[in-house]
């Protein structure tokens, strides 16, 4: 049963990760590389309030989340200033960047070797050893970040800046700044990064920055690109496929010799597949050109 809880766990992480990229790529237009820099922040600001302030879980996740909004203000520079592929590229140095920080900062990260010994939450004084425990409130985290995009798709902000994604000409027309919805379409993508950070650091009490590589960025716009840019239903999708498929291939007789390079071929080939037939995704309404 543990496997399972854990497969559950790593899905909500990714559906929380997912969500927030689908509001800067999918909803702003604002196609990000530096997603997983966010996620790292957030996981590694937790640890070290958890760690080294000894503060509680919600302390230390506002923390968290707050710190994100404030250091994703270089990204936010980049948004009002930069289209397309400028910001693009731009957000891939910023992730870089931080990871280079991340690395090398012994004195606060501790560098390669990681931080260890992150203690678990606790919530209303019960400490949430086990991994159902730990589902159960991922799950709760999870299902409260959805509701929260379910109640933002409903207003007159989402429409905003689906309007500065698709034409930003005609949003200055009606007297708004794209500006500011590029900017606030960072900020909440960032703050929501940080709990899907919390949640990694205090499940695996470890964190070292070679989880929150570009490759970890590169694996979050997939996510969003296979279940469809522009809808809460497609980001819940890809989130799954990620995790769940490569877990489904484990259940193929294969030699143990040759399994992990046959479950790699077999996956990149559905993708291919995926990207062929489904060029907006598996619900997608929105593509970049």
């Amino acid at each position: 049963m543990s496997y399972l809880f854990n497969i559950l766990i790593v899905c909500e992480i990714y559906l929380i990760l997912a969500l927030a990229m689908n509001l800067m790529a999918g909803y702003s237009g604002l196609l990000s590389l530096a997603q997983a820099a966010f996620y790292g922040v957030g996981a590694y600001t937790t640890a070290l309030l958890l760690l080294k302030a000894r503060v509680g879980f919600p302390a230390a996740l506002c923390g968290a989340v707050l710190f994100n909004m404030l250091t994703c203000l270089p990204v936010i520079w980049f948004a009002i200033r930069l289209r397309d592929l400028f910001f693009t590229l731009c957000t891939l140095s910023w992730q870089i960047i931080v990871f280079a920080v991340l690395y090398n900062w012994m004195a606060v990260t501790n560098g390669s070797i990681g931080l260890a010994g992150i203690p678990k939450p606790v919530v209303f004084g019960y400490a949430l050893v086990s991994p159902a425990a730990f589902a159960l409130f991922g799950a709760a985290i999870a299902l409260l970040v959805l509701l929260f995009f379910f109640g933002l798709k409903r207003t007159a902000l989402l429409r905003l800046m689906e309007g500065v994604r698709d034409d930003q000409l005609a949003v200055m027309a009606m007297g708004k700044r794209p500006a500011y919805y590029k900017a606030l379409a960072v900020m909440l993508s960032a703050a929501v990064s940080a709990i899907a950070g919390a949640l990694f650091a205090t499940y695996y009490s470890y964190v070292d920055p070679t989880s929150f590589t570009l490759d970890e960025s590169i694996l979050i716009i997939s996510m969003v690109l296979i279940g469809g840019l522009g809808t809460i239903r497609g980001s819940v999708a890809g989130a799954l496929f990620y995790v769940m498929l490569p877990e489904l291939l484990r259940f193929l007789e294969i030699p143990d010799a040759i399994a992990a390079n046959v479950r790699m071929i077999l996956y990149a080939l559905l993708l291919v597949l995926v990207v062929r037939f489904r060029p907006y995704g598996f619900f997608g309404k929105f593509k970049f050109e």
